[in-house]
Order: structure tokens, then C-alpha cells, then sequence
């Protein structure tokens, strides 16, 4: 069988030519005669491949020098207790409820200080974004956080909030290089690589330094401190090496694609195609309000489980696969990452047009 078409959200599909070249350098990176997973993490071959992808995701995101960037592990959900841990000062902090992992993420930071949730959109099944434009912010808030795409959902954040002059945290996870982002609206912005950029495993924080201090909750584990991590430039213990050279390969294959002005343009491109299409289905329909729709991840139902279940089975059959949507919302969902060809969608639609006909 050859590739098929992965609308998986996570781990999802890579770019083909980075498969490709990682599959060349498996036995031998570089004439080092090993492979990058063999290879020691303090070796000058490493150092190199680490500093590289550093380098590339700054000049992608214009990364100010005053933000920290480290590769780690544990996740997203790791970071969900690391936040408060190192970053509530004042054991309080507010949080924008959109969705299960900004969810998860409040339930967690519950256990450190007071925790507010400000706005939510739990009321109609998270399919929209509250309006954040005068939230009460809390006065002695440490930070405000959110996730800004929401990869169950279908939503995303198409304005930040209005954090009244407090520090804004952001989960990127699902929509991590899809797009330009001024970094210097956040304090933190971080997210799991395994939707948009790598393999499972690594977790990208970018920080803000005067957010890095010794300063932080009684009982945080020397791990989870910023500082450890950033003082050791991501090297304080073995990290998820391999990982961070395939995500650096991703970088490069940005940066040649024309960096993330053209992958939005690009991913744009793709959602139009399938929106435009649910917007004219007799049988399909998204289920989320137009303004707040994710380009990365499209949710759509036919309102019978029994044509859901049989519309995912033969689109398997078919080669599109990983298109049921999450247990938690039920239906189908199209994850649509930048490495997701523009094709992929047109014969997603295409194969959904002959469903449609066929099952009136």
C-alpha cells in the first residue's frame, strides 16, 4: 500500500521529503556512521543539529532575543503544571476556557493557587470563542492563559484577548507554525510538535526572560524549572534527541516552502476548500460558527451516527484515514496540517461529494 492521506490530529503526517531524508541519514548522519538516535547528546554533531533548529525556528517565528527557546518532554500536559508552578507569584491566575485542554490545563493550575475561569464557551459544546475583548481579568492575576486552537473543536482564536496589561500564556499545540505570530504578545507560548511539526515527544516552550527566575512555588521539581532548562540550553538531561532533529528538519523544509506567510496562505487555501464545501453539503455541516473556525482542524457530522460510522469506514477504505472525530464530540474530523498537500483535502471533497450522492 503506498501513503495514504492522514487527517490524523496527533501524531499526524510529516512532510514526505523529511521522511525521506531522515530514512537516508538512518544508518549514517552526516558520515558520523550512525544514526542521530545513537548519537551522544553532548557530542559536537549534536550540539549542532540542536543550535540549528534553535536558529531556524527563530528567524520562522522572528523570535525576539529576549525570549528563551527550550525543547522538552513530557508534552503539553506537562506544561500545564510547569506554568503555575513557575509563574504564579501571586497564586492567581485566569483562564479562558475553550475547549478540554484549556480545560485540563485550569483543572491543573487548580492545585497551586487560585485558578479563575473567565470565559468558556462550554455552554454550546466549545464550538465557538467567547468574546474576550473585556473580560474581568483578575487585578493581582499572575497570567492569563488560553489554547488558542482548539484541535477537538474546530476553533480558534482569530484575536487574542485583552489581558488588560497581564501576561498572556497561549497553548499553540494544533496550530504551532501555521501562520505568522508576534511573539511579543505573549509571555509564554508553547505547544506539543506532534500536530504541526515532529514526532511525538518533544514539547517547544518559548519564554519570555524575565519570566525565568529562581523564584518559583515550593516543591517544583528542579525538571520543571524554566531556569534548569534554559540555563542548560534544553541539554540539562538527555532530551528527546531524535525528536528535535526531525522537527529541525521541519524547520528547514519551512523555510524552503517560504516560510509561515506562505503556509498560511497555503493552509487558508486548504480550509476554504473543505468549509466551502460543508457550507453547500446537504448532508454535511461543520460544527462550528464561521468567525471562529480553525484552519487546522475542520469537525463536520451528518447528524446520524450510523452515516457517521459508515462514512468514516469507507473513506479508511478509501485512503483517507484518522478522519473520525474525537470521542469526546463524536463525527469526523480532517486534521489539515501544513504537511497535509492541497490535494489530500480537493480528494477528500471529492470522495464526499460521491458519499453524498450516494447516501441521500
Amino acid at each position: 500500500m503506498g501513503r495514504v492521506y492522514n487527517f490524523s490530529a496527533g501524531p499526524a503526517v510529516l512532510p514526505e521529503e523529511v521522511l525521506r531524508e531522515a530514512a537516508d541519514e538512518m544508518l549514517d548522519y552526516n558520515g558520523t556512521g550512525m544514526s542521530v538516535m545513537e548519537m551522544s547528546h553532548r557530542s559536537k554533531e549534536y550540539q549542532e543539529i540542536i543550535e540549528t533548529a534553535e536558529q531556524d525556528l527563530r528567524d520562522l517565528m522572528n523570535i525576539p532575543d529576549n525570549y528563551k527557546v527550550l525543547f522538552l518532554q513530557g508534552g503539553a500536559s506537562q506544561q500545564f503544571a510547569a506554568i503555575p508552578m513557575n509563574l504564579m507569584k501571586n497564586k492567581v491566575a485566569d483562564y479562558i476556557i475553550t475547549g478540554q485542554w484549556a480545560k485540563k490545563a485550569y483543572q491543573e493550575a487548580c492545585h497551586y493557587g487560585k485558578a479563575n475561569a473567565i470565559a468558556s464557551s462550554a455552554d454550546k459544546t466549545f464550538s465557538y470563542i467567547p468574546d474576550c475583548s473585556d473580560l474581568p481579568i483578575s487585578e493581582d492575576a499572575d497570567y492569563v492563559y488560553i489554547c488558542e486552537n482548539n484541535t477537538i473543536y474546530g476553533t480558534k482564536f482569530k484575536t487574542l484577548p485583552n489581558t488588560k496589561g497581564k501576561t498572556l500564556v497561549a497553548d499553540v499545540s494544533s496550530c504551532f507554525l501555521s501562520e505568522p505570530v508576534d511573539v511579543t504578545k505573549y509571555g509564554v507560548i508553547y505547544g506539543g510538535v506532534q500536530k504541526n511539526i515532529g514526532p511525538a515527544g518533544v514539547v517547544i516552550v518559548i519564554i519570555r526572560e524575565d519570566l525565568i527566575t529562581d523564584d518559583v512555588l515550593p516543591g517544583t521539581p528542579t525538571m520543571l524549572k524554566y531556569k534548569t532548562q534554559a540555563d542548560a540550553k534544553s541539554l540539562y538531561n538527555t532530551p528527546p534527541a531524535y525528536g528535535i532533529y526531525i522537527c529541525g528538519k521541519v524547520f528547514k523544509w519551512l523555510k524552503k516552502m517560504g516560510g509561515l506567510e506562505v503556509m498560511k496562505q497555503r493552509n487558508e487555501e486548504k480550509a476554504t476548500i473543505l468549509y466551502d464545501f460543508l457550507d453547500q453539503s446537504e448532508l454535511f455541516k461543520g460544527t462550528v460558527v464561521k468567525e471562529d473556525r480553525s484552519l487546522m482542524n475542520v469537525p463536520f457530522v451528518t447528524g446520524n451516527e450510523d452515516l457517521d460510522a459508515k462514512f468514516v469506514k469507507e473513506a479508511k477504505a478509501a485512503g483517507f484515514v484518522n478522519i473520525k472525530g474525537h470521542r469526546t464530540v463524536g463525527g469526523m474530523r480532517a486534521s489539515i496540517y501544513n504537511a497535509m498537500p492541497k490535494e489530500g483535502v480537493v480528494k477528500l471533497v471529492e470522495f464526499m461529494k460521491k458519499f453524498e450522492a450516494d447516501n441521500k
